[in-house]
């Protein structure tokens, strides 16, 4: 078991090399991004045609590396969430295409539209990088890459996802039927647009639900590209419906719609608290994925590059856009200044620039306000006593690029230690043993991820077990998949996504009990 823990590190430390470090040496064998792709869809979605605001009404999308305006979006309020309700409503009737259509056949949709973002992956990749600032080949070797899989996998489930037959006592037929919950509302982030939009829509279509969605203001344009894929990709007016536009309008419209059965909610916290309060008006289904603080702890006995180079990874992945980042490091203190002095030595090294540059590893953060948010973070850990070792500025004179920061010295009572910071910004600490990480650790009012480093199985095993969070990492981070459940405890949500468990929050379990006139066995 030892030996299998080490090969592990080793499998792991490929992983990270081979997204992190040699993406930067990689330019030969990837498609070249469209430096200016073609924005062709900014309306509202409804009834598989676009559409003007009912107010007529557009907002701006943002170039984060620039500042420049890329285009003019429809921004959808009330009275837009009202009409793709009724579309989402319509298309969910009884006797409705989309609800006498074989489930196998929703698999095969589900297959098409995979097909076609494979097609047009470039095309996505550079609108991606575009609106939302990731470096290019992130947004092709991980977000639209993941995406094309996530679909996929959902595809095949479209025709397991069935119930039982119970034997129950006396002349009966007893059986249970997976039902789809019917019209479900979703609304995801500006981190991982392609990826996250996936996430909602594959459960929910391959189960046979109807769709109102509610993209990020700051990054609506790949999500309105695939929404011309869905309708290209044959499924039927109604079945999904896309709706740009701001959460305090057309979210809390979402929310507070009588007429959507379910609400499905990736973002902060705060957020996530005022959506469950909207949504108990007519008692709605909710599942929501929120803030983390994930502590990442590295024991004494670690493979000590590769704790490193993957909390690196774990942590600046994205600009710190993730909501399981890495970013409370629990060091043991036996390895403390080793570990923070290489960490720093990486940091130093991490390229940043111009997100369709493939030499750069770091592009901007998604808009001004989040950059400025991190840069109050930073201020806050230097007023309250952390030692900032690097970075800690803006980085550059042009679009909203943060420098890679690293602080030592943090303390539990910290805010920068305590609040998700959602940027480039990594907090160590130091601490006496296992016990001592875990017992602190669990004391967050967070509960989405956390990892432990350490070469000795019992150790690990022991701290997986303990930590007080959705997903436990073990020598690893980031290490996700389709067919794995992601969810947390505590403020960090209610329910799953991904794998069987992620079915679940679209589905109702309905028993039917028929009398029969003799029951044999």
């Amino acid at each position: 078991m030892f030996r299998t823990l080490q090969k592990s590190s080793k499998n792991v430390r490929n992983l990270v090399n081979s997204l992190e470090v040699q993406s930067r040496h990689m330019s030969a064998a990837l498609p070249q991004p469209i430096i200016n792709p073609d924005v062709k869809y900014t309306g509202i979605f409804i009834n598989n045609e676009w559409v003007q605001s009912e107010s007529g009404k557009t907002f701006k999308t943002i170039n984060p590396a620039t500042g420049e305006v890329i285009a003019e979006v429809q921004e959808g309020d009330t009275a837009d969430v009202n009409k793709a309700v009724d579309a989402a409503t319509e298309a969910f009737r009884l006797g409705s295409p989309w609800r006498t259509m074989d489930a196998s056949r929703r698999g095969e949709l589900l297959h098409k539209l995979a097909d076609l973002i494979e097609r047009d992956q470039v095309l996505l990749a550079s609108l991606e990088t575009l609106d939302n600032g990731k470096p290019y080949v992130m947004s092709l070797m991980a977000d639209v890459a993941l995406t094309i899989k996530c679909y996929r996998y959902f595809a095949g489930w479209a025709d397991k996802n069935s119930g039982q037959v119970i034997p129950i006592d006396g002349n009966f037929l007893t059986y249970t039927r997976h039902e789809p919950v019917g019209v479900c509302g979703q609304i995801i982030p500006w981190n991982f647009p392609l990826l996250m939009q996936a996430w909602k829509l594959g459960p929910a279509l391959a189960t046979g639900n109807t769709v109102v969605m509610k993209l990020a203001e700051q990054t609506p344009l790949t999500g309105l590209f695939i929404a011309d894929l869905i309708r290209e990709a044959g499924f039927p007016e109604g079945v999904v419906n896309v709706v740009p536009g701001f959460g305090a309008t057309a979210g809390a419209a979402i929310a507070n719609h009588p007429g959507v059965d379910k609400v499905a909610f990736t973002g902060s916290t705060e957020v996530g608290k005022i959506i469950q309060t909207a949504a108990a008006g007519n008692l709605k289904r909710v599942t929501l994925e929120l803030g983390g603080k994930s502590p990442n702890i590295i024991l004494a006995d670690a493979d000590l590059p590769l704790a490193v180079e993957t909390a690196h990874f774990g942590l600046f992945f994205n600009m710190g856009q993730c909501c399981c980042a890495g970013s409370r490091v629990m060091v043991e203190e036996s390895i403390y200044d080793q570990f923070v002095e290489m960490s720093v030595e990486r940091a130093n090294k991490r390229t940043v620039g111009n997100p369709f540059d493939l030499s750069n590893e770091q592009g901007p953060q998604v808009d001004e306000e989040q950059m400025k948010k991190i840069l109050g973070y930073v201020e806050s850990g230097k007023q309250e006593g952390a030692k900032l070792l690097t970075g800690g500025s803006q980085y550059g004179d042009k679009g909203f690029f943060v420098q890679p920061t690293v602080f030592g010295d943090v303390t539990d009572d910290m805010t920068i230690c305590k609040e998700e910071i959602f940027g480039p910004v990594q907090s160590i600490q130091k601490v006496k043993s296992m016990e001592d990480a875990i017992e602190r650790a669990n004391k967050s009012t967070y509960g989405l991820a956390a990892a432990v480093f350490t070469q000795d199985v019992g150790k690990a095993i022991y701290a997986s077990n303990s930590l007080r969070a959705g997903t436990v990492w073990v020598n690893t981070y980031n290490t996700l998949s389709n067919a794995a459940p992601f969810g947390g405890f505590k403020q960090s949500g209610i329910g799953r996504e991904g794998g069987q468990y992620g079915l679940d929050n679209y589905t109702e379990v309905k028993t039917v009990t028929i009398a029969i006139p003799q029951k044999n066995s």
